[in-house]
């Protein structure tokens, strides 16, 4: 991949064109070097010969993946100002280019193979989006974007951590999750009243056997009263105690519990719970 930023002072065109809107959570990245960094550890792991890119804004990002031609760029965007921009200055995009959101895409009609997720995403719906591509798993291998820090290290977060969480579980659980650096409230325009943070996700080689539907049952239980036990957070699925007791999860707290845990806690549930349907 050639590095533009370090061989060439490239520079967005007339980027005050495109105006950042608030309802959007539009915050467009002006650092190039940080924007080559973000689609250079896209490019080193992305296998696809697809790639959708979101909220693309003015192209920062879009002009390093249409470099490439080991895959094909696709982008969506909301934002019809952006569309219009990104039509006048990427015309390698032509009919690539999207209007519309993400999260009420039909992804399997849209693309007939695997693809791959790169983008700056707007913080308001950034985790709703990560739901989708765990919701599309097996079409999607590998994703990497800007969130809010704090969202982002729920990824990655360790159990016993105060951000592990619902999101923390199910993203590893299908997912390997990296948390890549961390990006300063001064490089966007407007700036954000807070840090951001770039994860990547690349696709679990082997997936835990379990089903999904459950699995997402427990986690959500167990964290949804995560000051109670589990023998107290539970109580929907009627599982008796001794029997929680006998397997060590009694006394737990959903924080505590690794993905693997959470597994094991899903098969007992389904075994011996009640009215789970």
């Amino acid at each position: 991949m050639k590095n533009l930023f370090q061989t060439e002072n490239v520079k967005p065109e007339k980027r005050d064109k495109v105006r950042a809107k608030k309802h959007l959570g539009q915050h467009f990245l002006k650092d190039e070097g940080i924007a080559y960094n973000i689609v250079k550890a896209f490019t080193d792991e992305c296998k696809t010969n697809v790639v959708l890119e979101i909220g693309p804004g003015m192209g920062v990002l879009t002009k390093y993946l249409l470099e490439q031609k080991t895959f094909e760029t696709h982008a969506i965007d909301i934002d019809k100002e952006s569309i219009v921009w990104l039509k006048e200055h990427f015309p390698a995009l032509e009919n690539k280019l999207i209007e519309g959101d993400f999260l009420h895409l039909n992804l399997a009609d849209l693309f007939k193979e695997p693809f791959s997720l790169i983008g700056n995403f707007p913080y308001n719906i950034s985790s709703q989006i990560v739901f989708k591509i765990i919701e599309n798993k097996n079409q999607i291998p590998l994703m990497v974007g800007m969130f809010q820090k704090e969202v982002g290290e729920r990824f990655s977060a360790n159990p016993r951590s105060k951000e592990y969480g619902i999101l923390s579980v199910l993203t590893q659980a299908y997912y390997d999750v990296e948390y890549l650096f961390t990006v300063s409230e001064t490089v966007f325009d407007p700036p954000p009243k807070v840090k951001s943070g770039v994860i990547r996700l690349k696709r679990r080689t082997t997936d835990f056997d379990v089903p999904e539907k459950m699995l997402f049952k427990v986690v959500k239980a167990g964290f949804n009263q995560r000051r109670k036990k589990l023998r107290n957070a539970l109580q929907q699925f009627h599982i008796k105690d001794e029997i929680l007791q006998a397997s060590g999860f009694s006394d737990k707290r959903a924080e505590e519990l690794s993905v693997e845990n959470f597994v094991t806690l899903t098969h007992l549930v389904m075994q011996h719970g009640e009215h789970i349907g």
